[in-house]
């Protein structure tokens, strides 16, 4: 049995991208729908609560296009929300936290591993809590990186300036012994080779988002959800609440889709109180 249906990905802007990119790459037939929530990010520094509330409706916008798999492309949104989504949605919900803690326990040699994030996911604790639940003897050394989202959404993130806050963003964790280093940002990525040569070529980078796209295949075979027909019945289709000229300038490099199109959509209260 073949399912046609698109699977649905939301974040709280062009972050979840690195996750559509693993996507499109290991699941060429499947259809993406993808919501950003520009017009309200960064989401790092907003109550549980709030992060919970815009989960939900970008997640109502997308079952409204009746997708067959919901993927949290926001380790914030992850935290704040997964166990609500889960619960109450008919279809399987898939965050970025647990795939990206796996790849890093398998990846690490001496168990000592960093997780870079937003405040929000930072102090949820969900990376430490997934980590040492699957191994108790491994020594989880967190920080925050808030100033990595609006690096990667204002374009920025080829520039000077970015070399210089990643540097600066990083130098403590340069004295923690890490050797394994999770992305616990789905912004991060676009950002991959400035902190690889920050962390030095001896750590390795754990991408969530990459990882996740492993977990999104399995449950498409284990459900028997698949698209299994020779070609996407349903072309793909990006949405963001903020300016879709900037979203689009980074999601044709980032995607290298010259004809990339996203459309402009309203969700809920777009302003920052």
């Amino acid at each position: 049995m073949s399912d046609e249906h698109a699977i649905g990905f939301m974040d709280s802007g062009v972050g979840g991208l690195t996750v559509v990119k693993q996507a499109l790459k290991q699941l060429p037939r499947e259809t993406v729908y993808f919501i950003g929530d520009q017009a309200r990010l960064p989401y790092g520094p907003r109550p549980g609560a709030q992060v919970c509330e815009f989960s939900w409706q970008m997640a109502d916008f997308l079952m409204k296009k009746h997708i067959k798999m919901l993927v949290i492309a926001c380790n914030t949104a992850t935290a704040a929300a997964l166990p609500d989504l889960r619960a109450r949605l008919n279809i399987p919900v898939i965050g970025v936290i647990k795939p990206g803690s796996r790849a890093a326990l398998k990846a690490s040699r001496n168990n000592r591993i960093g997780v870079i994030a937003t405040d929000g996911t930072i102090r949820s604790n969900a990376y430490s809590d997934a980590i040492l639940t699957k191994d108790p003897t491994a020594t989880v050394v967190p920080l925050a990186c808030p100033k990595f989202v609006p690096l990667v959404e204002s374009n920025e993130y080829h520039s000077t300036v970015a070399k210089r806050v990643v540097a600066e963003s990083l130098k403590d964790l340069k004295k923690q012994d890490i050797d394994t280093l999770v992305l616990g940002c789905t912004h991060n990525p676009l950002l991959r080779p400035l902190i690889q040569n920050v962390v030095g070529p001896n750590v390795t980078l754990i991408d969530s988002g990459a990882e996740t796209i492993n977990d999104v295949s399995s449950v498409l075979d284990y459900l028997d959800i698949a698209n299994t027909s020779s070609t996407k019945r349903y072309p793909d289709e990006y949405y963001t609440t903020g300016a879709a000229a900037q979203f689009e300038a980074i999601a044709k490099d980032w995607l290298g889709q010259p004809d990339f199109h996203a459309t402009h959509i309203d969700l809920g209260s777009e302003t920052n109180d």
